[in-house]
């Protein structure tokens, strides 16, 4: 969809006498936002640093950080008439508007947390009294992408694995060059985790993986699931609202949950769990904090944990009246986003002398590209040295991926010298970047190759000489 209409939201939340609601901020709609008022919703941005690294935690627009001011000196004014009468319609608002986002069957199907790693935590909570209490028998599995976002793979293992699953994980190849890789390798573990006729319970799938940044080929992988028995989908689409299209009937899981704070301009902290309406699982998922509301669905345990800040999911539909101040809404900020991380990763490859992690058609809004081999990174330690110069001497933030050798079934892939590229950057585009932060990050890199640097020089003395 390229816009949401100020209508599909309104009808379904605040404007209804149920509590106070602060004034939303009026101004003239021009034909479209401008470069001149891009640099303005993001002047609180430290003008010195190359951000090309918005995947890691978001933006969001001076607009809406108004908005969200607006709400919390509503709350700070009378505490007792926001709680009781103007939190659950303005959480409501904002649920009605990820369900027209999404394309959800119901407002009821939509409940707010905090981020994806929360939405992770109530579904593999569920799965875990699943198995303690009998549901699940020991030994069934849980199968996992082996590049699941760090939390989530440590969620699995404090929830389903400690209850008695067996986790298996679909390794997966990077550089990858087509969802059909992907999906050979998902089809081979799938049949690893139901050797012995073994149960699998639930599979838990990246829409978008974190590092390195893939776009999977979900709808697939939920079919293949539907059709190989697994009993539960669960995908974990932390990056996806904002990066690519997402319609939840479509693509067919049980659960499915996206940040609004990477890619779709919201506050810190806000994020959606979807769950499918009509299944007695609904009733059953429970946050992991314990309110009054436990036991009233799960949009109302999530929507009253005690005493806490509220605003950042309140202000869902001022970020939506953002998104519709671009050509195209949210597609069209998409479209731009996706061709110019593309067009800025080639251009840093060329520089470079090595290539993207993936074909564009497996990009979103993020590429992998391969860093110099000469710059030797050897290690997740030495990646993250060489991150927090490029930060410090350069101004540059970006993160750095470390590709071990130790690739099973692959070569490592190799750059114009035929040398091994073990390091990738991981760049973003968002609205606020431009060319020049781009050529600062190949420049930097390029004057480090020209100084002869290697990673090596950033270790501690006694992993130089382990490492020799």
């Amino acid at each position: 969809m390229a816009s949401i209409p100020s209508d599909e939201v309104s009808k379904n939340g605040h404007g209804n006498g149920n509590g106070p609601s602060p004034p939303r901020a009026k101004r003239p709609r021009a034909a479209f936002i401008s470069a001149a008022q891009i640099r303005d919703e993001f002047a609180h941005h430290d003008p010195a640093v190359a951000r090309v690294n918005n995947g890691s935690f978001g933006c969001c627009p001076a607009s809406v950080l108004e908005a969200q001011a607006r709400w919390q000196r509503l709350f700070l004014a009378q505490p007792d008439a926001f709680y009781f009468d103007g939190l659950q319609p303005g959480l409501r608002r904002s649920r009605a508007a990820v369900a027209a986002l999404v394309n959800a069957g119901d407002v009821s199907e939509i409940s707010l947390v905090d981020n994806a790693t929360t939405a992770a935590a109530i579904v593999l909570q569920h799965a875990a009294w699943s198995f303690a209490e009998g549901h699940f028998a020991r030994g069934d599995a849980v199968l996992m992408l082996h590049y699941a976002y760090g939390a989530v793979k440590k969620s699995i293992q404090a929830y389903v694995a400690r209850a008695g699953a067996t986790v298996v994980e679909v390794p997966l190849p990077f550089p990858v060059t087509s969802p059909h890789a992907i999906i050979a390798e998902f089809h081979a573990a799938l049949a690893v985790a139901k050797a012995g006729g073994r149960k699998v319970r639930l599979a838990v799938i990246d829409h978008i993986t974190s590092m390195p940044s893939v776009l999977i080929p979900v709808k697939e992988l939920v079919a293949i699931c539907r059709q190989e028995g697994v009993d539960k989908v669960f995908v974990d689409a932390a990056h996806s609202v904002g990066q690519v299209p997402v319609d939840v009937r479509d693509i067919g899981a049980d659960f499915y949950t996206s940040n609004l704070h990477k890619w779709f301009f919201c506050p810190p902290a806000v994020a959606f769990l979807h769950t499918r309406k009509g299944g007695p699982i609904a009733s059953q998922l429970h946050h992991p904090v314990v309110s009054h509301e436990y036991g009233n669905g799960l949009p109302m345990e999530s929507g009253w944990i005690g005493t806490r800040d509220y605003s950042a999911q309140i202000v869902v539909p001022e970020a939506i009246d953002f998104v519709n101040r671009f050509e195209g809404g949210i597609e069209g900020i998409r479209s731009r986003n996706h061709e110019k991380v593309v067009e800025m990763g080639r251009m840093l490859a060329e520089a470079w002398g090595t290539f993207l992690g993936s074909p564009p058609v497996m990009c979103g809004s993020m590429v992998m590209v391969g860093m110099p081999s000469c710059l030797c990174i050897e290690s997740d330690d030495d990646a993250l040295r060489v991150r927090t110069m490029l930060r410090k001497d350069f101004k540059v933030e970006v993160p750095i991926y470390y590709n071990t050798r130790q690739v099973e079934v692959q070569e490592i892939a190799k750059d114009n010298n035929s040398d091994p590229v073990t390091g990738y950057v991981r760049i973003s585009h968002q609205v606020y970047n431009v060319k020049e932060e781009y050529e600062r990050l190949r420049d930097a890199v390029n004057k480090l190759v020209a100084e002869g640097f290697t990673s090596a020089e950033l270790r501690p003395a006694e992993k130089q000489e382990t490492l020799a």
